[in-house]
Formats: C-alpha cells, structure tokens, sequence
C-alpha cells in the first residue's frame, strides 16, 4: 500500500545538500517521541526533516517521508500509512506540511496513543496553532521553530561554508570591536566586504533562495507571499477569499510606511471593514511570518492587541514587494526590521521612549546610518548606537551588521 510513498521519498531526497544545516539542527532533541517544527514558508522546514532523515536511516524502509499535500496520504490516510510502516517493522514517520493535510490533529493524536513503538516528526505553517488545536497536543509534543537564516548561517554559505561562530548579545556588546575584526578578517581572505555581504543578505539572504541563484529569488519570494495569501492563511484561519484583497492592502501600507504605526480606526475607516476584521487580519499575517510586531516596553509580557510598530517579517519582503509595486524603501524602517528580526528568535524586544529598542529589559538600542551620534540616548544607562555603514565601531557604537550573529 505505501510503496509509492517510498519511491516519491527516494527521489526527493537523494539531491539534498547535507554539506550546510540550519542552525537548529543541532538543537533538537530527536530522541523525542513526537516533534512539531513550526516556521514560515521557504526557510527550509523540508530541507531539514530530509537532511535528518538522509544522515539517520540508511534503511529507507524504517523512516518514511510523506507530504501532507500528497494526493497519496490523502487518499490513504495518515493513521493508516502509520499503521502499516509500523507492522512492517517502521521506526519513524516523517509528515512534512502537516497543516495542509485535514483533520491532522485528530489523526495524529490517534497515532501518537495507538502506535506507541511510532516516532512522529512533523512540520507545519508557522501559523498552525498547535497546542490550542481541536486535539490538544500539548502533552505529547515538542515544539520547535525554524528562523529564518540569520546574517551569520549566509555568511558561512556565501563565504564556502566558512564558519564563523554565533556571539551572545552580551558578548558583542562588551568586545564588538574585537568580534568585528575577526569577522571582517574572515570575510576578506574570502576575496569579500563585509558590508557587500550585508547588503546582500539584506535583499536576498534570509531565504535558501539565493542557493539557487539570486536572479529568480524575488519571483520566488513573491510566489511565497501568495501562497500563504491564498493558500495557507485561508485553510487555518477559515479566511474568506473576498478577504484576501485587504491583506494585501495591510501588507503595502506597511512595507511603504516610515515605520508603520498602526491607527486600528483610520485602517478599518478606509478600508470599509470593521476593526475587528483589522485586528484579526494583522494577527493572521504576523502568524504567517509575513509581519513582525513591537509591543511598547511599559506593558511588558502582558497581552496587548494593538503592536505600537509593524514591520514586514523581513528585509527582504521589502525589496520583493518594491519591485512588484515600485515604491521607495525606508531605509529607517529597513534598519529596524533587521535588527528586531534578528534578535526577536532569542531576546524579548520592545520599543523604549528614548532609544528605538530595549532588548532583555536592560540594553537600549538607538538604530541609524554611519553618521548616527548619541545625543538622543547620552544619559540613558546601558545605551548604544547600532550604526550601519561601519565596518569597525567605537566604544558604544556598534556595528549593525552584528545583531546578525546571535544565531
């Protein structure tokens, strides 16, 4: 019943890259009986649960891969796939895009309380809401989420898998000096620049895209967008397609906004939509790692609805979407983006009065160009300039480009 699924597994995985892994890799615990790994579409989910499955079973008949979007899987079921690779002496089950596949929950708590010799891995939409589903997992799960690549993991990429080693923010904070020359040193025994690099990685380096080739990546990222547009969000989110059009308007009035600060009336007002929908519109993009929030300091880790700023997920949603609707980028905005996209995976971030960013609840960040000074922040405690355009800082200016290295 399930050979097929083998031969689609065969042929799907015998060209995968294992020179390169993401950062994650080596932070899950595999031996767990059921893995969730959760993150937005295109920064390589599927590439990981292929290269474990590549580095760990020789044997294809004790770990099998399947799609939740196979017309196969579907046709047979999940439980029943399951239930078959594990009397034909199947150790582990690998469902890549889970959330694609219906009633996924329900299937995969049978198979977790039904076949116990059974490990389960599974990936799924950054959105999924995993826990809180119909079937609570919570119990039984271990969840995961995969980043985006981080200013560090494409330098190693783009310098022949040279590899430079991921810094805390404290350590950056205290020797950044001394971190930045070792990189720059790095870089430049590669024939590089360390700020062409940066550049780079800012308009095409956050997807495995560009191991592709860098001329198709915007056709590549755009096509991402709506599919989560048209695909994803409306499958978990029961979303309307007659609402997808004011998606899209949210998501060009934040990537032309100087950063964008949301006025939840004024949107609703203009769009024609209640603020309801406003709300439950920004909160779908965000899930789907198209938007990024910043919540004012002064409310700490409680929930508040409305984020004081909205950012696009990444820098660079904001040059695919340029060239499709051929504005200017704020390069204020891009700045800000980058650092709160690099930090957020590790760090609690929110806005502060004085400085820009207040990170861990202690380090204040004022964000800028080279010629950036510290008049705003001089007598603010534990306070830095994160300049761009440096290759070397001085004392507490810092060079931008480091927030990229934490992971």
């Amino acid at each position: 019943m399930i050979e097929g699924l083998f031969e689609i597994q065969y042929e799907i995985s015998r060209f995968i890259d294992q020179s390169t892994k993401r950062y994650l890799y080596n932070e899950i615990d595999w031996h767990n009986r059921l893995i969730f790994i959760k993150g937005a579409r295109g920064v390589g989910k599927t590439t990981l649960l292929l290269q474990y499955l590549n580095e760990n079973f020789k044997s294809s008949d004790v770990c099998l891969y399947v799609s939740g979007d196979n017309i196969i899987v579907n046709s047979l079921g999940l439980f029943n796939i399951a239930s078959e690779l594990n009397k034909n002496g199947g150790k582990t089950f690998i469902i890549d895009e889970i959330h694609k596949y219906p009633d996924w929950s329900q299937e995969l708590k049978n198979i977790y309380d039904s076949i116990p010799g059974l490990k389960i891995i599974v990936s799924g939409s950054s959105s999924l809401e995993i826990i809180k589903g119909k079937y609570d997992l919570s119990r039984r799960a271990v969840v995961y989420n995969l980043a985006g690549l981080s200013f560090r993991e494409y330098s190693c990429i783009a310098l022949n898998n040279e590899y430079i080693r991921p810094y805390t923010i404290k350590e950056i904070i205290e020797d950044h000096l001394q971190i930045a020359g070792k990189i720059k040193e790095k870089v430049e025994q590669k024939g590089k620049k360390i700020l062409k690099l940066f550049n780079d990685y800012i308009k095409f380096g956050y997807y495995p895209y560009f191991l592709e080739g860098t001329d198709s990546y915007f056709m590549k990222l755009n096509n991402v967008i709506e599919k989560v547009l048209y695909e994803d969000i409306p499958s978990i989110f029961n979303l309307r397609p007659t609402s997808i059009p004011y998606l899209k308007k949210l998501i060009y009035l934040v990537a032309t906004s100087v950063p964008f600060s949301p006025n939840i009336a004024r949107i609703s007002s203009n769009l024609g939509v209640s603020k309801e929908y406003i709300y439950n519109y920004i909160d779908y993009l965000e899930k789907a790692g198209l938007f990024l929030f910043l919540h004012p300091s002064a409310e700490g880790l409680r929930l508040v609805r409305k984020p004081e700023k909205i950012y696009l997920e990444n820098t660079n949603l904001y040059f695919a979407i340029e060239g499709a609707s051929h504005f200017t980028i704020n390069s204020g905005a891009l700045r800000e983006t980058y650092v709160l996209n690099q930090l957020k995976l590790l760090h609690s971030v929110f806005s502060h009065k004085k400085g820009d960013l207040i990170v861990d609840g202690k380090f204040i960040f004022e964000i800028g160009g080279k010629t950036k000074t510290r008049k705003q922040i001089k007598d603010v405690e534990d306070s830095y300039i994160l300049s761009d355009g440096i290759e070397i800082g001085f004392s507490k200016k810092i060079p931008l480009y480091l927030m990229g290295m934490t992971y």
